[in-house]
C-alpha cells in the first residue's frame, strides 16, 4: 500500500519512478522477496496516466485504457509486497553503499540496491514564445487540455506516433486539427496514418516549422502560431486557439547528472548483463 518510510533501515531495493518498468520491477524485486520500496516520482503512473486507448498491450483484444492499465500494475505491485511512497527525488549519492537518495519531501532514504526508472519527459520546441503560453494554450498533452478546445481550432507539431495519436483525439472535441510536420513523411505506424488521413477534421503542413506562438499576454492566451516553410524559409500566420508539442520525450535523469555516466541526451549508459 502507499505509505511514508517511518523506519530508519536501510531498505533492500529503492525504485525511482512508476512507470510501467518501474512497476514491472517492483513485481519482479517483491517476488525475489526484496521487499521493494517504490518512489512514485511527479507523474505517477507515468505516461499511461494520460494516455486514453492502449491497443498495442499483448493480452487485450480489445482497446484498454492507460490510466486503468496502470491501477492494475499498481495493484499487482502492492498486492506481492510493493510499498509505494509518494515523493520525488531530488538528489543522489551512490558513492559508497548504502546509497542515499533525498526527496523533495525532505526525507532521506537509504538502500542497498536502487533501480532507475525515471522514465522520460515532454520535449519542447525551446522558444521563448513557447515558454510564455505554456498552460495557456500551449500544451503537451492532449488528454489532459483537449477538452478546453471544443469548437476551436488548433495545431499539432510532430510527426511520430505521438503527434498523430493527439490529433486524432483532438478531433473529438476541435472543429479542426492542423498538424504541422518538419518532413515530407510521418514517422507514425502506418495505420495511425490510415485514421489520420480519412479524418475530415485534419489538415497536414508538411515540410514546416513553428517558429513563433503569438497572443495576448494579459490575460494570457494563444491567438495563432508563424509556420515556416524548411525547403523556401517563407513564413505564413495561421490563427489557432491551441498548440499542442508532440515531438517526442527527454529521459527524466537530471537528478543523476554528474553522479552516473551518461550518453549525449541524457540517456544513462548501461553495462550489458
Amino acid at each position: 500500500m502507499s505509505a511514508s518510510i517511518k523506519d530508519p533501515r536501510t531498505v533492500r531495493c529503492l525504485i525511482i519512478g512508476s512507470g510501467p518498468a518501474g512497476y514491472t520491477a517492483a513485481i519482479y524485486a517483491a517476488r525475489a522477496l526484496l521487499n521493494p520500496v517504490m518512489i512514485a516520482g511527479i507523474q505517477p503512473g507515468g505516461q499511461l496516466t494520460i494516455t486514453t486507448d492502449v491497443e498495442n498491450y499483448p493480452g487485450f483484444a480489445d482497446v484498454i485504457q492507460g490510466p486503468w492499465l496502470m491501477e492494475q500494475m499498481k495493484a499487482q505491485a502492492e498486492h506481492v509486497g510493493t510499498r509505494t511512497v509518494n515523493d520525488l527525488i531530488v538528489e543522489v549519492d551512490f558513492d559508497k553503499r548504502p546509497f542515499v537518495l533525498i526527496g523533495d519531501s525532505g526525507t532521506r532514504y537509504t538502500a542497498d540496491s536502487v533501480i532507475i526508472a525515471t522514465g522520460a519527459q515532454a520535449r519542447w520546441l525551446g522558444l521563448e514564445s513557447e515558454s510564455k503560453f505554456q498552460g495557456f494554450g500551449v500544451s503537451a498533452c492532449a488528454t489532459c487540455d483537449g477538452f478546453f478546445y471544443r469548437g476551436k481550432e488548433v495545431v499539432v507539431v510532430g510527426g511520430g506516433n505521438t503527434a498523430v495519436e493527439e490529433a486524432l483525439f483532438l478531433t473529438n472535441f476541435a472543429s479542426k486539427v492542423t498538424i504541422v510536420h518538419r518532413r515530407g513523411e510521418f514517422r507514425a505506424e502506418r495505420i495511425l496514418q490510415d485514421r489520420l488521413f480519412k479524418n475530415p477534421k485534419v489538415e497536414v503542413i508538411w515540410n514546416a516549422e513553428v517558429e513563433e506562438v503569438y497572443g495576448d499576454q494579459m490575460p494570457p492566451s494563444v491567438k495563432g502560431v508563424k509556420i515556416r516553410d524548411t525547403r523556401t524559409g517563407h513564413v505564413t500566420e495561421k490563427a489557432v486557439d491551441g498548440v499542442f508539442v508532440a515531438i517526442g520525450h527527454s529521459p527524466a535523469t537530471s537528478v543523476f547528472a554528474g553522479k552516473l555516466d551518461m550518453k549525449p541526451g541524457g540517456y544513462l549508459k548501461v553495462i550489458p548483463g
